[in-house]
């Protein structure tokens, strides 16, 4: 093994066993049972809800050189370079997108809340992020919030929204 390697693994691992070794405070883990209860009310009640899992990936439809076994991990399993992948960016130009209508959608099908994929492991935001132009405004045609637009659209309609943001990151490892 090169010595670059095996020193980048050591670290890693004494890296993981002192996050290991340190307990980690959270508001969840000081909870009762009577608080999970309580916050966790209004899932359990909603019963019936919509996951949309939606961005970039969607470009390339689960294709990578001739392997049509992908879907949303495609970056990873297609083994991508992000070079590559960001190609996909500029031809994202969801023009047919309408907030509204997929919140009707839901709510005629009775259906409480909906979560949506705010930014994916590829580290694409589909809303305006302060912290990266690798976003639905800055490198895409589209250049409209999907966030924004669909999280009004349930506050109209009395539909929760839900965000799935994932804190890896393939684009900014």
């Amino acid at each position: 093994m090169k010595a670059g390697i095996l020193s980048s693994i050591l670290v890693l691992a004494v890296l993981g066993l002192l996050a290991m070794s340190h307990k980690i405070p959270s508001d969840f883990m000081q909870e009762t049972q009577e608080e999970t209860d309580k916050r966790m009310e209004w899932w359990r009640e909603a019963r019936f809800g919509m996951f949309i899992h939606w961005g970039i990936y969607s470009v390339p439809a689960g294709e990578w050189k001739g392997n049509k076994n992908h879907g949303e991990w495609i970056m990873h399993h297609g083994q991508i370079p992000v070079e590559e992948y960001e190609k996909f960016a500029p031809q994202f130009n969801p023009v047919k997108f309408n907030a509204d209508e997929w919140v009707t959608i839901a709510k005629e099908a009775g259906m409480k809340y909906i979560v949506i994929t705010s930014k994916h492991h590829d580290g694409f935001c589909l809303f305006d992020s302060e912290h990266t132009t690798y976003d639905i405004m800055d490198a895409t045609p589209f250049k409209r919030d999907i966030m924004k637009e669909l999280s009004e659209a349930c506050r109209k309609q009395g539909i929760q929204i839900c965000w799935y943001h994932s804190i890896m990151d393939w684009h900014h490892p």
